[in-house]
């Protein structure tokens, strides 16, 4: 699939920059966490991802979250993996015309 029509895809931005960090090596960021957490999905529409992606993603990205603003972890957390999973199926959607 070209970046092109990714690029249209809701939620593509948080998955670039999470693909962005992990190129630099970032593997605990934010994004980094979430492209992690949908690695399987990301591989199988096409995407190039590095191996050795930070164990137990789920867990460390809401650790994150609860550090930033404990209230708040658990409504951050739910709103980017819908994010996450708005993008896969947008783009298996895409992949499969």
């Amino acid at each position: 699939m070209s970046p092109q029509r990714l690029e249209t895809l809701p939620g593509y931005e948080l998955v670039r920059q999470g693909l962005e960090d992990l190129a630099r090596g970032e593997t605990d960021s934010l994004a980094a966490l979430l492209v992690a957490i949908g690695a399987p999905r990301l591989r199988a529409i096409g995407l190039a991802l590095p191996s050795g992606l930070t164990a137990d993603p789920e867990h460390r990205l809401y650790d994150r979250l609860s550090e930033e603003d404990a209230d708040a972890a658990h409504g951050r957390y739910n709103a980017l993996v819908r994010r996450l999973v708005s993008f896969e199926r947008a783009a298996e959607h895409a992949k499969s015309r």
